[in-house]
């Protein structure tokens, strides 16, 4: 029994890492798979992450290196490190959860001598925090670009592939024969206009939405790759 539990979850999962043996869900499958829809999570909720990330990694830089020749400016690039290193260790909870992907930790910084200047000084020879001040500035516009496509074609996808269901609701609610895709008057006169209102238009339209709802969870595998990469590189124990 427990044996066919483990393995409808590995049929059911995109794999983990290398060499876990979990497969991907199949062509058909993957736009109704939780793991694609972890993914997709994984995408849109880094869009906020990234955008805080990104702000706090460039305005502690410019505010540190800007005050470097006062006493203050080295505390704060600590205190960047400490914040950015805070950061890394949410972006692997996010991989590992919503991504399966298993990323090791840095080692802890370790001051070598004691006090407030010996902490700082640790902080600032910090390689992980300063990969991690790297992480977010490098994957700042990777997320922006990610969340703007992963909702265009997955609102798009399942707004058209279900548009036979609602087609009714323009004859009805408005003066549109059906959807209307262009209505215009040029300048000398000639008026145009193109409404889905034929079985073979709605099918059509509805096939055209199926094929982008089968894309997109390929689509959301390819850019949460380039994440894992960055959170394994940038993130993880060296």
């Amino acid at each position: 029994m427990s044996t066919g539990t483990l393995h409808r979850t590995a049929h059911d999962a995109w794999p983990a890492g290398p060499g876990t043996g979990a497969r991907r869900p199949g062509f058909l499958r993957a736009p109704f798979s939780a793991a694609t829809y972890r993914e997709i999570g994984y995408v849109l909720t880094g869009l906020p992450l990234g955008i805080a990330g990104f702000c706090l990694a460039v305005t502690g830089v410019v505010l540190g290196a800007g005050l470097v020749v006062t006493a203050v400016g080295l505390p704060v690039l600590a205190l960047l490190l400490t914040a950015a290193r805070g950061f890394g260790a949410l972006e692997r909870h996010r991989a590992r959860t919503l991504l399966g992907a298993e990323v090791a930790a840095p080692a802890p910084v370790r001051p070598a001598r004691r006090g407030v200047w010996g902490a700082v000084t640790a902080r600032l020879a910090d390689g992980a925090g300063w990969r991690a001040v790297l992480y977010q500035v490098l994957m700042f516009p990777w997320a922006v670009l990610g969340f703007a496509v992963t909702l265009t074609f997955l609102i798009t996808g399942w707004v058209l592939a279900l548009y036979p269901l609602y087609h009714w609701v323009f004859a009805r609610y408005t003066d549109w024969p059906g959807y209307r895709v262009y209505d215009f008057t040029t300048d000398a006169g000639r008026h145009y206009a193109y409404y889905i209102t034929s079985p073979a238009q709605i099918a059509g339209v509805s096939a055209v939405g199926l094929l982008l709802v089968l894309v997109t969870p390929w689509l959301v595998r390819g850019l949460t790759g380039v994440s894992r990469v960055a959170v394994r590189g940038l993130l993880g124990a060296r």
